[in-house]
């Protein structure tokens, strides 16, 4: 057990601050994570240092089209997530808790020594949500950034204000998974709300790289008037040069009984959201997904799933370094 970060103490009880759910856990009880539990009047952290997923990644899978393309990125997560998506494609962590699985202990200057060792520039705080293993990340990026590595965050972006700016001190890119443009859907599916998300993409775009994924679910979100004011809203905020990826739903932990997403779906929101944002993908599918010059007009990066290669331009719009 480790010290939580961003709680305070209500009687027996308190009170955790770190996301929008703003948790009241009673003594021995945890909050909606589960994985953040009242000590004797003291909020701890129970995966600290006890990542259930470690792997060597290609940054594309993040998926991140436009930050250090064709490098390898270092990847862990841990159980617990904050939200409680009924379509979660890593529900098999997200979904669990400290005991359930035996993991072993990896603290943050061993990650990074690890992620060194394999040739990655980057580390990657992904698979469940990184919000709810705060304080490892947060230690894992001090130290990653002290040898030059870059850091990222794969994220449903339900955070409050205050750790989402500490993070942003060492924290370089970011993935937000914004899961539908709809109250009702975020609060019927995921166990959220939307409008904290929003303020967090705000916030991530004045202080990092940041890309959007839109997982599409058939006859869930896949409204295209829904995605047209989601892309209207991405342009005015964010700026048009915020790349959006369309990723297709298969059945999945909870909704075994959808379809898997119709490509035709795909291509159409593709074609609409076009419109108003320069690079737009669609992911998860066997589709090119190849960057072009807005200016130049020709392919800077092509990729054939994880094979990529580089004709970069001036113009390209990203971090490379």
């Amino acid at each position: 057990m480790h010290k939580a970060m961003y709680y305070e103490k209500e009687g027996d009880q308190v009170r955790c601050n770190l996301c929008p759910h703003e948790c009241l856990v009673t003594k021995g009880k945890k909050g909606r994570c589960r994985v953040r539990k009242n000590v004797d009047g003291k909020l701890v952290t129970l995966v600290y240092s006890m990542p259930a997923a470690v792997n060597i990644d290609p940054i594309e899978k993040k998926p991140l089209y436009h930050f250090l393309p064709d490098s390898k990125t270092f990847s862990i997560g841990t159980l617990g997530c904050n939200l409680s998506c009924k379509n979660c494609q890593n529900f098999d962590i997200s979904f669990g808790e400290p005991g359930d699985k035996n993991i072993q202990e990896i603290g943050p200057k061993k990650v990074v020594e690890l992620a060194l060792e394999n040739n990655c520039t980057s580390i990657s705080y992904t698979y469940n949500e990184p919000t709810i293993f705060f304080e490892y990340a947060l230690d894992c990026a001090k130290l990653a950034k002290q040898k030059g590595l870059k850091n990222i965050i794969v994220t449903n972006g339900f955070i409050n204000p205050g750790p989402a700016k500490e993070w942003l001190k060492y924290i370089d890119g970011a993935n937000v998974d914004l899961k539908a443009f709809d109250e009702k859907f975020y609060e019927k599916v995921c166990g959220a709300s939307l409008q904290p998300i929003l303020d967090t993409l705000k916030l991530y775009k004045k202080h990092l790289w940041l890309e959007i994924t839109n997982l599409i679910i058939d006859g869930m979100n896949d409204d295209l008037g829904q995605i047209e004011k989601m892309c209207i809203w991405i342009r005015k905020n964010l700026g048009k040069n915020t790349p959006l990826h369309f990723s297709r739903a298969f059945p999945m932990f909870k909704m075994q009984d959808i379809s898997p997403t119709p490509i035709d779906t795909l291509k159409k929101a593709k074609k609409m959201a076009d419109k108003y944002l320069d690079y737009v993908y669609i992911g998860n599918t066997s589709m090119a997904s190849d960057t072009y010059c807005k200016i130049c007009k020709k392919t800077i990066i092509s990729r054939n799933k994880y094979d990529v290669k580089l004709d970069l331009c001036s113009h390209f719009v990203g971090v490379l370094d």
